[in-house]
Order: structure tokens, then sequence, then C-alpha cells
């Protein structure tokens, strides 16, 4: 397998891992524990719960665009 189509395919693996990666764990921490239900008052948990998850989505968006950022030479 060429270089160039190795390090694309290789990108298309990480960024689907890791976004089901932080899908699953949102998903867990937020329904399966109830922290991202707010019932009759705002807690402690579900505060942290929604910290938690703006500051990953945007660690995981950076990590994102900074790799589908850099060009792939395929005429090498």
């Amino acid at each position: 397998m060429e270089p160039a189509v190795r390090k694309y395919l290789l990108r298309i693996v990480n960024t689907l891992s890791l976004g089901l990666l932080w899908l699953a764990l949102n998903s867990t921490f937020g329904i399966m524990y109830d922290y991202a239900f707010i019932h009759d008052t705002i807690k402690l948990g579900n505060i942290l719960f929604y910290c938690f998850f703006v500051a990953s989505l945007t660690a995981y968006l950076w990590y994102i665009i900074r790799l589908w950022s850099k060009p792939l030479n395929f005429e090498e």
C-alpha cells in the first residue's frame, strides 16, 4: 500500500475511533449515570458533566481540525 493512502486511511480510522470513544463516554456518564438530565435542581454532577462535555468536544474538534489540515502528498 502506498504511504499517502496508508496515512489517509489512518486519519479516517483515528477520526472514527476517537469520535466513537467520545460519544460512548458522554452517553455513558450523561444518560446512564443521569448527569445529563436536570430533574428538580441543578446539581454539581450536572455542572461537572456539562463542563467536561464542552471541554472534551472542544479538544476533539481541535484535534480533528489539526489532523485534517495537514496536506497529504499523493504524488510521492
